[in-house]
């Protein structure tokens, strides 16, 4: 099992990488001390995980409830955040209670805003369930729902005391789920390792067989990458946003998809797209988009989108989060494992790169 620590200033804390870890959980959630565990899950991971992950704590003598919301992008919202934070009152969670977010992105979201706001903050472990929480959304303290028009508008830092990423928990996810994570994997190699590249197309079988032996390091090593740049800028204002390449479009397509389309497909899309214009711009070879769409074939990525418009899209662009002044600041790659973040990008070229690759 591997171990990685996010350093944070001030509260560093473990991520827990391997087949078995979440038999860890108990251990570490009676070690902090906590009094009471609150086990926000949905639906479906609910039915295969919750009952386990309760009796566990139980077991450790910490008094566990477990409270589910329905599966799906659409629970990352006010009106379930607001029956989230009433269980927490329900339940009688005090500052010496910690909140375990039993999911994945949706559920990791949620539960961590509600850990965040919560009597002002109390602790969460993250426990993610999808391969794409493991690698991503689990570890770096983002936390949030949706507004009305913009994905994870409403949110904040809010750094988990922990996270445990089980291997095993993947069997029960679907086939399409588990694809779709690597575009944020493709992601970490693209931007930040080209090592990683190297491993995917290496370990192509293994990883697609769902192999503990071969997606052991991949989680592993996508967790120091991200460890590493939150550790430097925690609240993204400069460095940190190069985890956001491909998510520009990506997260356009998934608003002007009203949030039908995976996230890791999104990004697999948004990928397509930022190293279109990278080229378009002269900023890296054609040869870097010809190994970023084989790799993400491999995983067959982006795949099938909800149905969309590149106007649609194009419209939803000025609404990313990391625009400044009305303007965004675009994540480009320039060589595989290197990107650069801040750019600037003329509309006329978005606008081509998107339309040729959308209606």
């Amino acid at each position: 099992m591997a171990r990685v620590s996010v350093e944070v200033p001030g509260r560093p804390y473990p991520v827990l990488v391997g087949t078995g870890a979440l038999q860890e959980l108990p251990r570490l959630v009676h070690e902090m001390g906590a009094s009471a565990a609150a086990v926000v899950t949905d639906a479906t991971v609910g039915g295969h995980w919750a009952e386990a992950v309760r009796t566990g704590l139980t077991g450790a003598g910490v008094r566990a409830v477990v409270h589910e919301v329905e599966p799906g992008e659409h629970a990352k919202s006010l009106a379930v955040l607001e029956r989230v934070l009433d269980f927490l009152e329900e339940s009688e969670i005090d500052r010496h209670g910690v909140v375990v977010a039993l999911g994945g992105g949706t559920v990791g979201d949620l539960a961590g805003f509600a850990a965040a706001v919560w009597l002002r903050g109390v602790r969460c472990v993250q426990v993610p369930t999808t391969l794409l929480a493991m690698v991503d959304s689990s570890v770096g303290g983002k936390t949030g729902v949706n507004s009305a028009r913009t994905k994870n508008g409403i949110g904040a830092f809010w750094q988990p005391v922990a996270v445990v990423a089980d291997l095993s928990v993947l069997s029960t996810l679907p086939e399409e789920e588990y694809r779709a994570a690597f575009g944020e994997i493709v992601k970490y190699a693209v931007a930040m390792d080209r090592e990683l590249g190297d491993r995917l197309e290496a370990d192509l079988d293994g990883l697609l067989a769902r192999s503990s032996a071969a997606l052991e390091p991949v989680v592993t090593r996508c967790v120091e990458l991200k460890a590493r740049v939150v550790a430097a800028d925690e609240q993204e204002g400069g460095p940190r946003q190069i985890l956001n390449y491909g998510h520009t479009v990506g997260h356009a397509l998934e608003n002007a998809s009203g949030y039908t389309a995976a996230h890791g497909r999104a990004v697999a899309f948004g990928m397509e797209a930022a190293a279109r214009i990278a080229v378009e711009l002269g900023l890296c070879p054609p040869a870097l988009v010809a190994r970023q769409d084989a790799l993400l074939e491999a995983f067959a990525l982006p795949g099938a989108l909800p149905a969309t418009t590149a106007d649609a899209v194009l419209a939803a662009v000025p609404r990313d989060k990391k625009a400044r002044g009305g303007r965004v600041r675009w994540v480009l790659p320039r060589e595989m494992g290197r990107a650069q973040v801040g750019l600037a990008v003329p509309d006329e070229v978005v606008a081509g790169v998107v339309r040729g690759l959308l209606p």
